[in-house]
């Protein structure tokens, strides 16, 4: 049986990333700590795990070679206080909202939580930590209230920026921080992961592996949020164009309602776009032309999700509006 997603605050192993861990605890080590580390890399490869593990430290765990270069015991008091969101030097900025939903993104006024945050002394631990996961989730108001905390370094205090997309930060913020990158790890490690965790093998553990692009978070969560059978779905659209056949189109729109759907809705778009991202590449190299439409249908998968979150557009509709428009390119 697979095992159940944990939240970043309660993993404990990490691997692949010895790298980066090392050299912030020898940052840590030396006493020249940045203020601000900015995690970057894909989603799902670790980075907000990363950002507890070096929270655990800094607030005061003693290390626990056997978990790794920034390991701690999961027992030790620290971990046990970070886990149930009680340790007081530390502050999460993230989607979720007190009530336990998600936000559509991290609103300006738990951002101006870091200012007063961090105008106080560590009351337990030797630093006071913030952690922004994500820093991509921050609106324009929000951003630039952190932004205000990082011209002013705070004393004994680290924070910590999580962020998949860093291009799309402001300028200002990224100048500010040190950045470390955690690469993708390979398709074969990440394989092997999922076969551990998500209770999938052999080739479907190397799709979901391809899927993640070498990130063993997403690859896990890929397999929880059905993504095989929607990857199988956009191959036998694909496949059978310029025919659509609408009974399969209506049944895959029934599962795009509520907040499990949204996530059925975007994967499906994403499997369709990179499918087709694929067969583009290979006609290309190929030599072939006509492939304007096909592109412009690419750039709609890509396009349309963003959409429909952004205002509340009906999913169903975005479903046959860019089936239409694969069926008129496959027309030619």
């Amino acid at each position: 049986m697979a095992e159940p997603i944990p939240h970043p605050r309660d993993v404990f192993d990490l691997f692949g990333h010895e790298a980066a861990e090392a050299a912030f605890e020898a940052a840590r080590a030396r006493g020249r700590l940045h203020h601000a580390w900015m995690l970057t890399g894909p989603e799902g490869v670790g980075k907000a795990s990363f950002a507890y593990r070096a929270a655990r430290r800094l607030l005061g765990a003693p290390a626990a070679p056997m978990f790794g270069v920034l390991g701690v015991d999961p027992a030790h008091p620290v971990s046990r206080q970070v886990s149930v969101r009680s340790h007081p030097d530390l502050l999460v900025l993230e989607r979720e909202g007190p009530d336990g939903k998600i936000r559509k993104g991290i609103p300006v006024d738990d951002a101006r939580q870091l200012s007063e945050f961090f105008s106080k002394s560590p009351a337990t631990a030797p630093y006071r930590v913030a952690i922004i996961d994500a820093a991509d989730d921050l609106n324009a108001n929000a951003a630039n209230a952190v932004l205000k905390t990082l011209e002013e370094p705070p004393a004994r205090g680290v924070i910590f920026l999580v962020s998949h997309s860093p291009g799309r930060l402001l300028p200002t913020v990224r100048s500010r921080c040190r950045r470390l990158a955690l690469a993708p790890l390979a398709l074969d490690e990440v394989a092997g992961f999922v076969e551990n965790r998500a209770d999938v093998m052999g080739e479907d553990a190397a799709r979901l592996a391809a899927m993640s692009g070498g990130a063993p978070g997403r690859a896990w969560s890929l397999a929880s949020s059905g993504a095989l059978a929607l990857d199988d779905a956009a191959a036998d659209i694909l496949a059978h164009l310029p025919q659509v056949d609408e009974a399969q189109a209506l049944a895959l729109a029934d599962r795009f309602r509520g907040a499990e759907g949204a996530i059925t809705f975007g994967l499906l778009f994403s499997r369709l776009a990179d499918r087709l991202h694929q067969g583009l590449v290979a006609q290309a190299q190929a030599g072939q032309g006509g492939l304007d439409r096909w592109a412009r249908a690419w750039e709609t998968l890509q396009r349309l999700p963003r959409e429909v979150e952004a205002v509340n557009l009906d999913r169903t509709d975005a479903l046959f509006t860019v089936l239409t428009e694969l069926r008129d390119a496959a027309r030619g």
